[in-house]
């Protein structure tokens, strides 16, 4: 059996403890390792249930998707669960078809395209949706854990899919109004959903999720992103914080240019995603600590193509690195999609599941 099969047994499931996490988001030491991921696709979520001898509820019922994510997150070792949007009846901004493949195509195909279509654009009522779910779940919820929403989307992603990629660079030069107005019609509803939603205590956090850019750059100029997106992330944190949670960005590409915004102008408490090939998630722990809480970074094309010891002496460094320090939790550079092997995913839990972790 080689290193990338050779899966020793997990140790059992540890009990939750949110305050763990919330510990790491306010850059302090917690008293063991914190496991953090966005998402984790349903197949090994299954098995981390079944291997801790619990039953996967498969009704498909909006609860029993809860439910299901909810026992995944505990049985794999996390002091909390994300909350599934996708399977409860709540706000979504409705797009164009895109091209998809192994990716979605963003460039064009968006339903704004002037001030008519604007006028005209069916928008989503915040004030809508089944936040019962939330009352209902509430006891599925195990003692010491809590969930941690995220949106449908951000403001820039929203925007993208509204008006196409390509069309919005476009109409920043040609109506910035226009784009303005698009923007502030975006951010007015999210903000109203983080504020109903977040008005339930099963929550704990809130993740903000905005991707603003890729490998070598940002999809906007930061001058732009400060114009007609920053805005509004500043009050959804500002509403996130008016509750007494912490709010943690989720964002993908390069953030140079502003790392600073994220800090201090956002006050966002925590940051996700992380990729190698832009900045190893060790060289911005580094760089920030004691400033941002740095959440996973654990390369995704590292999971997918090294055996599991390489993940398991990767993660335990990157846990020693912060050891003294605090403001981390171990996790993957942006999500555990199905291809991310089982065996670098449970090497990865294995690493912070520990005696120290007990």
């Amino acid at each position: 059996m080689n290193a990338r099969n050779a899966v020793p047994e997990m140790k059992p499931t540890r009990q939750p403890d949110f305050e763990n996490l919330l510990a790491v988001l306010r850059r302090e030491c917690p008293p063991r390792p914190v496991l953090f991921e966005f998402s984790i696709c349903e197949q090994h979520l299954r098995r981390c249930v079944e291997e801790a001898g619990r039953t996967w509820r498969e009704s498909g019922s909006p609860e029993d998707i809860v439910s299901n994510q909810i026992e995944g997150f505990r049985a794999a070792g996390y002091d909390f669960a994300t909350f599934p949007l996708w399977a409860a009846d709540l706000m979504r901004f409705d797009s164009a078809t895109r091209d998809r493949l192994a990716s979605v195509g963003l460039a064009h195909g968006g339903v704004i395209t002037d001030r008519e279509s604007f006028e005209r654009f069916s928008w989503p009522d915040p004030e809508a949706g089944d936040c019962g779910i939330f009352e209902r779940i509430a006891p599925r919820v195990p003692e010491g854990m809590k969930l941690v929403l995220y949106g449908p989307k951000g403001v820039l992603e929203n925007l993208v899919a509204l008006v196409g990629y390509e069309e919005l660079c476009y109409l920043i030069a040609d109506d910035r109004d226009l784009v303005r107005d698009i923007a502030d019609a975006i951010g007015s509803r999210l903000l109203r959903f983080y504020e109903r939603c977040l008005a339930h205590d099963v929550f704990g956090a809130a993740f903000v999720n905005d991707d603003w850019g890729f490998k070598t750059q940002l999809f906007l100029s930061p001058p732009d992103l400060r114009e007609f997106v920053f805005p509004w992330h500043r009050k959804i944190v500002a509403a996130i914080h008016a509750r007494g949670m912490p709010a943690i960005l989720h964002s993908c590409g390069l953030m140079e240019a502003v790392w600073e915004n994220i800090i201090e102008d956002l006050r966002f408490d925590g940051k996700h995603s992380y990729e190698d090939t832009i900045q190893p998630v060790e060289d911005v722990y580094e760089r920030f600590a004691g400033r941002l809480a740095i959440l996973g970074g654990m390369d995704m094309d590292f999971l997918c193509r090294q055996p599991a010891d390489h993940v398991e002496r990767r993660c335990r460094a990157m846990l020693e690195l912060a050891s003294e320090r605090g403001g981390y939790a171990l996790g993957s550079g942006n999500s555990i999609p199905d291809y991310v092997p089982w065996e670098s995913f449970a090497a990865l839990r294995r690493t912070a599941l520990d005696a120290r972790s007990q």
